[in-house]
């Protein structure tokens, strides 16, 4: 294992009677993209906003690159670029200018910070646009300003939150176009906050949290590879009864998710002609697919990822 550039143990913090995270632990390597990944509610902000030093646990311990945002806030500053998900740049600045003004908050000066300031807007690709005001570049450029800014002190570890929010497809693949490039460039551990789960899917490391608590962690392959086989899905006006013939017809474990059954079974492919003879009422549409995050989540919870959507 690489340097650990980000470790939690034991992270807990409640406001008032709600535990918002309960005995939360983390870790990230060097150089490696890691996904904090959780519905709203789940604890992802708070543990997001301990990191950055601007909110202290009620017991556990954290650090990063050795600091503790506790006791040492300032070293972990120094070590530390964050990137909120509201925009924090100065829309009436250019985008070298933002860069500039952030350099001069870390006591950057002069050609150091000039050629510092030309990589990062290289880097990101967004050097063409360098001296136009912020307020004429789409919400993709502008996040990548933000993001370029969040790298320009050469932080040893980067925070994101919900870096995609707001993006449309294709702007949010260049910024993952974005972030690959400073995986491979630059000597920093990224860590984001995500609720989208195929952003999740293109981390090194994944942990979901849930009502405060890790469910689940661990690389995409290796949690996908905790749901049983491949997963069925089958979509009916009456799950319950479904899922109900299924174990007494067919002594198959199953679960509902609102309107689905689920199957997890190593079967797969073989299931789905007895399914179908089987359950010939009340089905609308019968998959077949290889297990997602979305599908360890409901595996480890009982309940669907995007549940209050659904509500």
């Amino acid at each position: 294992m690489s340097e650990l550039a980000i470790e939690v143990s034991d992270l807990t913090k409640s406001f008032n009677d709600r535990r918002a995270l309960d005995r939360v632990a983390l870790q990230v390597e060097s150089k490696h993209i890691a996904a904090l990944l959780g519905p709203n509610g789940g604890g992802k902000t708070t543990l997001f906003r301990i990191l950055a030093t601007l909110l202290q646990p009620d017991s556990g311990s954290a650090r990063i690159c050795g600091f503790d945002p506790v006791t040492a806030p300032d070293r972990v500053r120094r070590v530390l670029g964050v990137v909120f998900q509201s925009p924090s740049l100065d829309k009436k600045l250019t985008a070298a200018e933002n860069l500039r003004h952030h350099g001069h908050l870390f006591g950057m000066r002069g050609r150091s910070l000039e050629r510092r300031i030309g990589v990062m807007l290289e880097r990101f690709d967004i050097d063409d646009r360098a001296n136009d005001q912020v307020e004429t570049l789409s919400g993709g450029l502008a996040r990548r300003v933000e993001i370029a800014k969040g790298m320009l002190p050469g932080p040893k570890v980067l925070l994101l939150d919900e870096p995609s929010t707001g993006l449309d497809p294709v702007a949010r693949l260049d910024l993952w176009h974005q972030l690959d490039e400073v995986r491979s460039t630059e000597d920093v551990a990224v860590l984001m906050t995500t609720h989208i789960l195929d952003e999740a899917e293109r981390c090194d490391r994944v942990t979901i949290l849930d009502a405060g608590s890790v469910v689940a962690a661990g690389t995409p392959a290796s949690l996908k590879g905790q749901v049983g086989g491949e997963v069925i899905r089958i979509d009916s006006d009456q799950p319950q009864a479904i899922m109900e013939r299924i174990s007494q017809e067919m002594n198959l474990t199953a679960d509902v998710v609102g309107r689905t059954v689920r199957i997890e079974s190593p079967e797969g492919a073989g299931l789905i002609p007895k399914l179908a003879e089987v359950l010939s009422d009340h089905v609308q549409t019968i998959t077949l697919g290889h297990p997602t995050l979305e599908d360890v989540f409901i595996h480890q919870t009982g309940r669907s990822f995007n549940r209050e959507r659904e509500e």
